[in-house]
């Protein structure tokens, strides 16, 4: 008796990749909390807005380190059993997050909710939902990394009415076990084992070859680019994420307006995100980067020169839709240059370095307005880190090019 193994790309695979996206869009949620709350927060506990921030930044940290381990477990132990684990630990982070100090905020967020939790999130499921599609990859990398998008259109307004009401700790609480039970749910019934590589569908289009396989060097040559091109693009990119909602209070606009302003941000991201993932598949990875990035530079620039509400809704708007083509591509770009088997560990790597992009974004633009007193000096560095990328970017489409580096399925 023959057991029916799922093919790629069909019913299982999007069913695979729906669960994915609702567990990331909760889990996205958790550190949003001290996101939303950032004011808050540091004047409860008489801090700086850097010591907030920076809890924000150690779960970028911790989900940057643990991410290799945790693709790399989940290719042996299985995904389910990864992500029940960081479900556990992301409600564990949220319980100690809300004692009494700074330091339970750092422990509870960098060891709990990034170490331990946000790792086994991410990184892994990104890489499951990839073995899952050989035609439509890009596409369907793109509707899961939309998890960060839904949860800023859903989360922020949510959090902050409850955070008015109850405060933030028991918002942290409420959210933890909320996060535990529904997680588990998800990952239980729909998680399961994807597709060995080589039960392609008969139908499945191969992908163009550039050409005859590169050096080993050339290989690691690329592998340090995207490293590198991420980081930058990742240092901007949280800026706006991680302080639209205080940026507004300083000038003037009310805090349900800024959480309002972050919701329409990833709301855009969202949609965007589809239809650069339906570009990835087209055109590839890199070349879905160059067009990405500079929308996202521009649309930052837009925060440098405007304090009006509905100029920067719309920039706002714009910022979304250019960081909403960078993730995928980046996955799409590992995928298309590196075989299926080192995906559990090419993938994760390379977010990795996105991740730290993220945190140094986010602590960096708190310690900038500690020192100036304003975000305009963090917008500025951002900008220089988003221009930076765009020329890794370009190098690379050129450099992969050049070495006719072979395009993988």
């Amino acid at each position: 008796m023959h057991t029916r193994v799922a093919a790629p790309d069909g019913r299982a695979a999007w069913i695979a990749a729906g669960a994915a996206l609702a567990i990331l869009t909760i889990s996205y949620g958790a550190p949003l909390i001290s996101v939303v709350a950032l004011t808050t927060i540091a004047a409860d506990l008489g801090t700086s807005r850097a010591a907030p921030s920076a809890a924000g930044a150690l779960v970028l940290v911790g989900a940057a380190v643990g991410g290799i381990a945790a693709g790399w477990l989940a290719g042996r132990l299985g995904i389910r059993r990864i992500v029940l684990f960081g479900a556990g630990m992301l409600a564990t982070g949220l319980f100690i997050s809300a004692l009494s100090g700074v330091s339970q905020l750092y422990v509870g967020h960098g060891l709990f909710m990034g170490l331990f939790g946000a790792s086994c999130m991410l990184s892994p499921l990104i890489t499951y939902v990839s073995l899952w599609f050989e035609r439509r990859r890009g596409a369907a990398v793109a509707l899961i990394s939309s998890g960060q998008s839904i949860a800023g259109a859903i989360w922020p307004l949510l959090l902050q009415a409850g955070i008015t009401r109850f405060g933030w700790r028991h918002i942290m609480e409420l959210f933890g076990v909320f996060g535990l039970v529904s997680i588990s749910i998800l990952a239980i019934l729909f998680l399961h084992a994807p597709p060995p590589a080589s039960s392609a569908t008969p139908d499945a289009e191969p992908r163009p070859q550039v050409g005859a396989k590169a050096g080993e060097g050339s290989s690691n040559v690329l592998m340090i680019g995207l490293m590198a091109a991420i980081f930058c693009c990742c240092v901007p990119m949280n800026i706006p994420l991680q302080h639209v909602v205080a940026f507004c209070g300083d000038i003037g606009i009310a805090s349900q307006e800024g959480a309002a302003m972050l919701s329409v941000l990833l709301g855009s991201a969202f949609l965007a995100r589809q239809l650069w993932g339906w570009v990835a598949d087209r055109v590839g990875g890199l070349q879905t980067l160059l067009w990405s990035s500079p929308v996202q530079a521009i649309a930052l620039s837009g925060f440098l020169f405007t304090r009006n509400d509905t100029l920067l809704f719309a920039f706002s708007s714009v910022f979304g839709i250019g960081l909403a083509g960078l993730l995928p591509a980046y996955v799409v770009a590992v995928r298309e240059h590196y075989c299926a088997n080192e995906a559990n560990w090419r993938v994760p790597t390379v977010l990795f370095a996105g991740f730290l992009g993220m945190a140094a974004g986010g602590w960096g633009a708190g310690v900038l307005y500690d020192i100036f007193g304003v975000y305009l000096v963090a917008f500025a560095v951002g900008i220089m880190f988003n221009l930076v990328n765009m020329a890794i970017v370009l190098w690379l489409a050129f450099f992969s090019k050049a070495l006719r580096f072979p395009v993988r399925a």
